[in-house]
């Protein structure tokens, strides 16, 4: 990984960017607008979004105006709980491609594993997949039993598992797992470790002349987990960028990697309420 553009190959052949740029939390209109163009000025050729977050117009707008080709474009949206089923994620999918201006998606995701919901919203992803609407289909916030219970009678593996992971929370089990079955994982939330003072982190921004959110970004690449941090701020936006001209030590990743704690900022995909 030398470049923002680099890419890892998905399992159906596609090329999704190591990193991407996150929309969670940023509103709709002026603010999200200017976060997608800061974000696609500065290189960045990937974008998560999701219908939860209600900016899916805003990104597809910032798309549009940025100039950027589509083809070299990546973007990622979810199917919302309230909206899983088969014909609803129908339904939802048309929505979240209106809002966004664009023909194809190139991942959707299933937001979170609604209980009885699931195996009928893969169905219709499926079919989305199969009818050319989207270029690759995965997950998020799937843990093993989840994903064993899918793949037990789905035509399509997923591609991506998207799941809230940083050093405090390294997901070692889940991402053994997903590398056996070809699934990439995708690491929401990477920079929590960054509001926690860790002093290894500081140890190793030092070392390195890095931020500690380019010290923790570095080791997901490293670990071969897609990552896409989020701000709305121009320069932290540039700065998520520079982590492709350095390297950290087989020591200093399994030093990061001591740092887990099981510890979760969202909900634990057995139990959520949303």
């Amino acid at each position: 990984m030398q470049h923002i553009t680099d890419t890892t190959k998905l399992n159906n052949g596609v090329q999704m960017p190591w990193l991407g740029f996150g929309v969670f939390q940023t509103k709709e209109g002026d603010e999200v607008i200017n976060a997608v163009r800061d974000a696609l000025e500065t290189g960045y050729r990937s974008i998560d979004t999701a219908a939860a977050y209600g900016n899916e117009t805003g990104v597809g707008t910032a798309i549009k105006q940025s100039g950027v080709s589509r083809d070299e474009l990546f973007v990622t949206t979810k199917v919302w709980n309230s909206n899983q089923g088969y014909d609803t994620t129908l339904r939802a999918f048309d929505e979240s491609r209106k809002k966004l201006g664009l023909d194809v998606i190139d991942l959707y995701l299933i937001h979170w594993p609604v209980k009885g919901k699931y195996k009928d919203t893969w169905k219709a992803m499926e079919k989305l997949y199969r009818d050319g609407h989207v270029r690759a289909i995965g997950v998020s916030n799937f843990h093993v039993h989840h994903l064993n219970d899918l793949l037990e009678n789905s035509e399509v593996v997923p591609a991506v598992n998207q799941i809230e992971l940083h050093p405090l929370l390294s997901q070692v089990e889940l991402r053994n797992f997903c590398q056996q079955k070809g699934i990439q994982v995708e690491a929401w939330s990477p920079l929590i470790a960054g509001k926690h003072h860790l002093p290894l982190l500081d140890e190793l921004a030092s070392k390195y002349h890095k931020s500690p959110a380019q010290i923790i970004l570095r080791w997901d690449l490293q670990h071969g987990i897609v990552t896409i941090p989020k701000s709305i701020h121009t320069e932290r936006i540039r700065e998520n960028t520079n982590v492709f001209d350095f390297t950290l030590s087989d020591e200093d990743v399994q030093r990061l990697d001591g740092l887990n704690r099981n510890e979760r900022t969202g909900a634990d995909p057995d139990n959520f309420n949303f």
